[in-house]
């Protein structure tokens, strides 16, 4: 079995929703044609989309060309919303969390959901986590990298994770308002180093924070393979090792970070084969960024490319590590 862990949806309707809102930051859904819309932001083209963003059947027809059994939905990050007023984010977030679940149930053996919060209140986040995982039945949920620039160990998050490990919600941390994005206006360099980088300082807070030795159960996996993190690594127990006044670890960041969970969108099965040595393959889950330009096609290219795996590793990252993940239980056979 197949399953896409990393893939965004939108309601056709968003923009119905923040267009009531009011304020030029709230992202916008305008159609070009019948295929396609832009997304857009304070009257600029933030990106361009297909109807593959919102349409189940297209994503459908995808998935049987490209051999993909069940897709992961999860909200667009640019959707988050944490800059706005947590009353208005709850708002939207339970817009998208009800149209991805009403999916979910539409078509159960395609689709599973991960849902979204207003982190930017962490009271009002753990309130519609608590309705995503026991009104809606998602599987998840899904955050960005910080949230108005305060990275995730800051206390104020505490509470939020310390919920997610005692009701067993998984988390899926995806780069979103990256750091240092005024400095890559051109070449889509945000894209490209920008999430990667912001991906990293995102797993670092985690690690020296204590957030991951605070919280042993809790399950969280980084987009793009943990970003820049896994090749960072060394460097920051280098710094463990020779600080040992910022010391608040028993053990050097390394070790933590093999809690956490990766999904394969990394391009080449070197950097794959790096993943599988440093963390095992059990932590590696399949994901393609569907349905942007930067996606892998098809998915789980660069696991099929990746010479020396055996048929287990390769079928656990494939499918059964996501549902794994996603504590959904995996079928002999499949």
């Amino acid at each position: 079995m197949r399953v896409d862990f990393h893939t965004h949806i939108i309601p056709e309707n968003f923009s119905e929703l923040t267009k009531r809102f009011g304020g030029e930051k709230w992202p916008t859904l305008e159609r070009t044609c019948a295929c396609g819309a832009n997304i857009m932001i304070a009257g600029k083209v933030f990106r361009e989309v297909t109807d593959q963003v919102w349409s189940a059947e297209k994503r459908i027809n995808d998935m049987e060309r490209e051999g993909v059994d069940m897709q992961v939905l999860s909200p667009i990050p640019v959707t988050f919303s944490y800059w706005a007023p947590a009353e208005d984010a709850e708002i939207l977030a339970r817009v998208q969390n009800d149209f991805i679940a009403d999916l979910v149930n539409q078509y159960p053996t395609k689709f599973i959901g991960l849902g979204a919060v207003p982190l930017q209140n962490v009271d009002v986040a753990i309130r519609e986590m608590d309705r995503c995982k026991h009104e809606l039945g998602l599987s998840g949920i899904e955050i960005g990298t910080n949230v108005n620039g305060v990275n995730l160990d800051d206390p104020r998050f505490i509470e939020f994770f310390e919920m997610a490990e005692k009701w067993e919600v998984p988390l899926f941390i995806h780069p979103w308002e990256t750091l240092g994005k005024e400095r890559m206006p051109r070449h889509n360099l945000m894209y490209t180093v920008g999430m990667p980088s912001e991906t990293a300082l995102a797993g670092a807070s985690l690690i020296l924070g204590g957030i991951m030795d605070k919280f042993p159960k809790l399950k969280i996996c980084l987009a793009h393979g943990g970003g820049a993190l896994p090749y960072l690594l060394p460097r920051l127990d280098q710094g463990w090792k020779v600080w040992p006044h910022l010391r608040l670890l028993d053990k050097p960041p390394s070790y933590y970070a093999k809690q956490f969970y990766y999904d394969s969108l990394v391009n080449e099965p070197v950097n794959l084969n790096y993943l599988v040595q440093n963390f095992g393959h059990e932590r590696i889950i399949m994901g393609s960024d569907y349905p942007f330009l930067l996606r892998e096609v098809p998915p789980g290219k660069v696991i099929d490319d990746t010479v020396g795996l055996s048929k287990e590793q390769t079928e656990a990252m494939l499918g059964k590590n996501a549902l794994r993940f996603l504590n959904i239980p995996v079928k002999v056979g499949s």
